[in-house]
């Protein structure tokens, strides 16, 4: 059901005039997404406030959740064709005003960490390409039609979501920019076996593979964990910068997917921070990473490191020198060379 869906969205996607390639493919299906399951979560807290006896207040006003203006529903659960926008009248909606609404959250977020605040760099960051409000329409059916609210359903779609992300990484020239593959990731992370306790670093995130990995594997075992270790895993664990703005969208979307709510992965250039500003505080006891290679960083870039070159993935090794804990563990790769 889950890949049929996927591949009904690519299909969608296809003949729209505003969806060029893989890239523009995972980058449209990632906002609807995330949308469809910020509704799910939402849904989750309401309810488990209400068990509690609490009340919930929505992130989103009412005109912006899901299913007012996505999928308004009729009693008996089908859309009500009365209330649902379609058309030019659905990307006026997502354009001027939802777009718009949703990009400000990173403003008064209360901090980086919070889910407020993801939706913010989201929706600042991306616009939506889909030029027919029709072709929109049907893939917001289609996207309704999946379940975020299992851990056996996010399992399915992660690695559905993998799988488009490795398709994307094999699409046009920069693709490879996204993906690494699982087993070389895999072997990285058996070498270093992050514990729970210790911070798991990567400052070059791209589609968050490494990040993704080392949460499924620290995860594992969940019956043996308390409901600290989860939260302790959940929020204080995992870190990383992205500079491309679509690797940064699928990053958190990839994270999310594997049952992180709001990663701590941070849209900036990680090679514009100066290596002589890096402190104790800042250090990581583990560091999983695929630094991209063959890039060139301008001359006020290269400042900011005693080794002064042009090639970012030397660039990126002194920062990753400089940000390890001492006694610290790195598996990085250094032009197809694992470290």
């Amino acid at each position: 059901m889950f890949e049929q869906t996927f591949k009904n969205i690519d299909d969608v996607l296809y003949k729209d005039a505003g969806a060029d390639s893989e890239l523009d493919y995972i980058g449209q299906t990632s906002w609807i997404l995330f949308l469809r399951y910020l509704d799910d979560l939402e849904l989750d807290k309401k309810d488990e406030a209400e068990l509690k006896g609490q009340s919930y207040t929505f992130i989103l006003d009412d005109e912006y959740r899901w299913g007012n203006w996505a999928m308004p529903k009729a009693l008996d659960g089908s859309l009500d064709h009365n209330k649902a926008m379609t058309g030019p009248d659905l990307v006026e909606f997502v354009d001027m005003k939802l777009f718009p609404y949703l990009s400000k959250f990173k403003e008064k977020a209360d901090s980086p960490k919070t889910i407020e605040y993801k939706i913010g760099e989201i929706f600042s960051e991306l616009k939506n390409k889909i030029q027919s409000g029709y072709n929109l329409r049907e893939i917001i059916e289609y996207a309704d039609g999946l379940p975020f609210r299992s851990t056996k359903d996010k399992y399915e779609l992660s690695h559905l979501y993998e799988a488009k992300i490795k398709n994307m990484g094999n699409a046009g020239r920069n693709g490879g920019q996204y993906y690494t593959p699982r087993p070389l990731i895999r072997a990285i992370i058996d070498v270093v076996s992050p514990k729970l306790g210790e911070t798991v670093y990567d400052g070059a995130v791209g589609s968050a593979g490494f990040l993704c990995e080392a949460y499924s594997r620290m995860s594992a075992n969940r019956d043996t964990l308390s409901t600290s270790d989860l939260k302790t895993l959940q929020e204080d664990t995992f870190y990383g910068k992205e500079k491309k703005n679509l690797a940064y969208i699928i990053g958190i979307m990839n994270l999310i997917l594997h049952g992180i709510e709001a990663p701590n992965i941070i849209h900036t250039n990680t090679l514009s921070e100066s290596i002589r500003d890096i402190q104790d505080r800042d250090r990581h006891d583990v560091i999983i990473a695929n630094p991209p290679f063959g890039g060139k960083e301008r001359a006020e870039v290269q400042q900011n490191f005693d080794i002064k070159t042009g090639e970012t993935a030397f660039l990126f090794l002194q920062h990753f020198v400089k940000i390890l804990k001492a006694g610290g563990r790195a598996g990085i790769v250094i032009k197809n060379t694992f470290l």
